[in-house]
Parts: C-alpha cells; sequence; structure tokens
C-alpha cells in the first residue's frame, strides 16, 4: 500500500497538476512506477490479506469447533466449504463475459453474475455438506449468513463508490465549487457508508451465533463457558468461513482492477488511439468499484475472522489459569484496553497516512529533478530515468513500514504485560470495532473519490482538463492512501493483534502470575 501510493501520489502531483499532461504519460519518470505500484498494491498486497482472512477464519473455526464439542467433524466442515468454495468460483468465472461496446452497467452485471452465482452455488452444496458432517441445520444457516453478508456488504459498497450510483455522482457534482467542498463530500460519504456494513456485520453475527445453538447463559456455575455458548461462537466463525468461501472470484475481481489501468497505461504510453484509451478507462473505472467491493469484503471477513479469534484467546486463558477473569465491561482493566485500541487505529491509520506521505514527497522531488536537470523530457526527446523511482518507492515502502509493524506486534504484548489478559481482551475488542469502521470509512471515501474523478473525465461537468477536473484530481490524490493504504491495512491490524496476543498469552498469563504472588 505505501509503494503503490507513494508512486501514484508522486506521479499525479508532478506529472497531472504541475506539469499539466496526461495520466500514465511516458514523460512523467514516475509512470512505471505507478503501473508496477498496482499490481504490488491491489494484487500481491489485497491477495495476501485476503489470503490471510481465509485461513485464519479456517483455524479460528477449527479452534471454536473443538472447544463446541463437534470434534473432528467441526474441523473437517471449514476445509470442506473451502473446497466447494473454490470448485464454485471457478464455474462463476465461466459466467464473467459481455458484448462490445458494454455499458458500466453491463459491465457491473457482468461480474455481478459470476460471484453472485458462486455464491448461490456454494450455498446450495453447503447443505448436504452440513448435515452429513454434523447434521446441524443451524450451522448450516450460520453459513448463509456468511455468505449472504458477504454478498451484501460487496453490493453496498458498489453502491457508495461507483459512479453509476447517485452517491458519487453527487460527490463529483461537488467539484463545482473546488476542491475543498469534494474533499469534504469524500468525507461525509464515507462516514455515512460505515452505517449498512456495520448493520450486516452485526446481523450475521447474531443470527449466525443464535441459529447455530448459542445461549444467552454463557458461563455455568464452576465459571466456565458453556458448551452452547461455544456452538454458538462456532456458528460466528463458520459464517466467516462461508463468506471467504468463493474467495477465489472475490480476489479475480479484485485483482481485475489493477490489469485495466495498467492496460490504459500501456495504451497511454504506446500512443494508440483515443478510443482505446476510453475502453481501457471504463473497465479501469469498473475496476475501481470491483478493488473497492474487494476491500469491503476483507473488512467484513477481517471482523468475523478477528472476532472468532477474540473468542479463541479467552479459551486459551481460560484453560491456562485456575482464577476467574473478568471480561465484563465492569472490570476497569478490560475498559482501558478498550481505549488502548481504539488509540491504536488511529495512530497506526496516522503513521501509514504519514508513510505515504514521505515516499510521496521523495517521488516528487526526484520527478521535478529530472524534469529540471534532463532536457528534452517534455518534448519527446530524452528518456526519463523510470529506474530511479522505482528504486525510490521500494526503499520508500520498507523503510517506512517499519513502525506501523512494530507498533501491531508490541502494544498488545505491552498492554498485556501490564493490565493482564483482561486489559489485552479489551484492546481486541477497541481495535476491532474501531478498525472495522475506520476501514469502510476509509476504503469507501477513497474509492468515491477515485470514480468521481473518472466520471467527470467521461465528460461531465466539463470534462478533462476544466477546473472541476482539478479539483476531482486534489480528491482523487487525497483519497489514495484512504482506499490503497491506510483502509486495507487496518485488517491486518485487527487480525495481527488478535494472532500476537494468542502467541504471547503464556508470556503473558506466566508475568501477570509472578507480578501478584
Amino acid at each position: 500500500g505505501i509503494y503503490t501510493k507513494a508512486a501514484d501520489v508522486g506521479a499525479d502531483l508532478v506529472g497531472k497538476v504541475e506539469a499539466g499532461i496526461p495520466e500514465d504519460d511516458p514523460r512523467n519518470p514516475a509512470t512505471i512506477a505507478d503501473n508496477v505500484g498496482d499490481n504490488v498494491g491491489d494484487v500481491a498486497g489485497m491477495g495476501a490479506d485476503l489470503y490471510e482472512s481465509y485461513v485464519g477464519s479456517i483455524l479460528a473455526t477449527f479452534a471454536l469447533g473443538a472447544v463446541g464439542g463437534y470434534g473432528w467433524n467441526g474441523m473437517l466442515l471449514p476445509m470442506a466449504l473451502a473446497v466447494c468454495g473454490i470448485l464454485c468460483s471457478i464455474i462463476g468465472s465461466f459466467l464473467v463475459k459481455t458484448k462490445e461496446d458494454a455499458t458500466q452497467e453491463s459491465l457491473l452485471r457482468s461480474l455481478r453474475t459470476g460471484t453472485y452465482t458462486a455464491a448461490v452455488l456454494a450455498a446450495v452444496l453447503a447443505a448436504p455438506l452440513t448435515y452429513w458432517i454434523l447434521g446441524s441445520w443451524g450451522v448450516y444457516i450460520a453459513i448463509l449468513c456468511g455468505l449472504t453478508g458477504g454478498c451484501a456488504i460487496g453490493y453496498f459498497t458498489e453502491y457508495y463508490t461507483s459512479d453509476t450510483y447517485k452517491p458519487t455522482q453527487e460527490l463529483a457534482a461537488a467539484s463545482e465549487t473546488g476542491s475543498a467542498t469534494i474533499i469534504i463530500g469524500g468525507i461525509s460519504l464515507g462516514l455515512k457508508s460505515t452505517f449498512v456494513s456495520i448493520v450486516i456485520v452485526a446481523a450475521a453475527v447474531l443470527v449466525s451465533y443464535f441459529a447455530a445453538g448459542g445461549s444467552v447463559y454463557i458461563m455455568n456455575s464452576s465459571g466456565v463457558f458453556s458448551d452452547a455458548f461455544n456452538r454458538g461462537l462456532y456458528g460466528i466463525g463458520i459464517a466467516g468461513v462461508g463468506m471467504l468461501s468463493t474467495l477465489g472470484i472475490t480476489l479475480a475481481t479484485d485483482a481485475y482492477g489493477p490489469v485495466a489501468d495498467n492496460a490504459g497505461g500501456i495504451a497511454e504510453m504506446s500512443g494508440l488511439p483515443e478510443t482505446v484509451r476510453q475502453r481501457t478507462d471504463a473497465l479501469d473505472s469498473l475496476g475501481n468499484t470491483t478493488a473497492a467491493t474487494g476491500k469491503g469484503f476483507a473488512i467484513g471477513s477481517a471482523s468475523l475472522t478477528a472476532l472468532a479469534l477474540l473468542v479463541s484467546y479467552v479459551n486459551i486463558v481460560q484453560e491456562r489459569t485456575v482464577e476467574n477473569l473478568n471480561f465484563t465491561l465492569t472490570s476497569p482493566t478490560v475498559l482501558v484496553g478498550l481505549f488502548i485500541g481504539a488509540m491504536l487505529t488511529f495512530v497506526f491509520t496516522a503513521e501509514t497516512m504519514n508513510a505515504v506521505q514521505k515516499a510521496a514527497q521523495s517521488i516528487v522531488v526526484e520527478v521535478r529533478r529530472q524534469f529540471k536537470e534532463i532536457p528534452g523530457i517534455m518534448e519527446y526527446k530524452a528518456e526519463p530515468d523510470y529506474a530511479s523511482c522505482v528504486g525510490l518507492c521500494t526503499k520508500g515502502a520498507l523503510h517506512e513500514m517499519v513502525t506501523p509493524a512494530v507498533l501491531a506486534i508490541v502494544v498488545p504484548i505491552v498492554t498485556g504485560l501490564i493490565l493482564g489478559p483482561t486489559g489485552v481482551v479489551g484492546l481486541l475488542g477497541g481495535v476491532s470495532v474501531s478498525g472495522f469502521a475506520m476501514a469502510v470509512f476509509m476504503s469507501n471515501a477513497g474509492g468515491a473519490w477515485d470514480n468521481a474523478k473518472k466520471y467527470i473525465e467521461s465528460g461531465h461537468h466539463g470534462g478533462k482538463g476544466s477546473e472541476q477536473h482539478k479539483a476531482a484530481v486534489v480528491g482523487d490524490t487525497v483519497g489514495d492512501p484512504f482506499k490503497d493504504t491506510s483502509g486495507p491495512s487496518l485488517n491486518i491490524l485487527i487480525k495481527l493483534c488478535s494472532t500476537v496476543s494468542i502467541v504471547f498469552s503464556g508470556l503473558i498469563l506466566a508475568f501477570n502470575l509472578i507480578r501478584f504472588l
């Protein structure tokens, strides 16, 4: 995320805003770094993120199946669902096709056909699988919750970020009064979009918990979690597996975006006719929407995975201690942990945004230097030094990645050593809730800014080169680290905090036992 947006922001600020040359113009020294960054961020980065959620949800469900009394069958079901989802994704991919001169609506419909068909097939095949392995229709309802929730998050993400719908069109209209209003409008749109995603995930959690046999009576008389509670938690975990079961086609539609974007870059650099660029721009605009959908999907699945991992942590701690620990909100350490978790989301976001700013500044300086010191670039008589920009992006991204990564690992451990395991539970709850809302806000705001720019470039509100277009470029530049760096990386923060807490639970328990002896 840091790599791709350092290149993108650096290329846009000097190329499009200062020099007034088109996007992906070969005269821009940062063009190659920008094209490489599309693949680094939206293919490699999002692939790693979604794969982590995929594996994390399966492993968390393994643990919850064991404590829920399902034994080996509870571990077999998530694996069987994953296999089933891969086959359904392959079938769905064959249904993604369109005709020549397709409109934005028909292109979007084509991709929806593939993803929704895969989800429906997975839902149908999951019924006999669940009944044969576990003999529980309640668990099957939980799987349906995950599948339905994933599709619903995808649809509403499209609604808020696609230029075929009212929110992004209204955001484009805000460019009529300058950069400030389009930035304010994008922030407002992103904040508003969190409502639907949170309601969908909340509904999926509640329905899957009670459908799988969950109970409002959490503990038995000896202070141990009841079997009904653990079965309900297994339902939440399997809902996460259900949501991610058709990851194959979801990830393919997400990777579609940078393919279309790079196709447009190649068309621009090789001087192909304007009609080619118009087609690639239409595909790129759709790619922005599918990328936003993939990010919304990743955020929703991360929240379910994090919840399953949080419960796994509590189970591990309860097994390793003879004390009755107070994990409720009446515990002061849990409350303090909640505040630390919420704070961690904001500090982590600040660090990733700052990382893009620093890395992008180095690209801006380098591009300006080349425009000044290499005569003939603007007249196509000299070739820019593309490699230097690629090198700067790589070094800058790796260097700036250190602080956010250390934060995600150190803060849960230090919190556990000071506040104990109850403080860690508060931290995990705080970072999961605040991180989820922040990630949805940033991803949708950034996607809407990007497509508002594309909407103007297609001929609305003055078209390319107008003052409205310049305002939209500023909004898109602000939205770049929102949607491609800080937003997606919050998924990693949520899951990494949970994983680190589980790995170091023994150390935290031992340290607190020694401290209070």
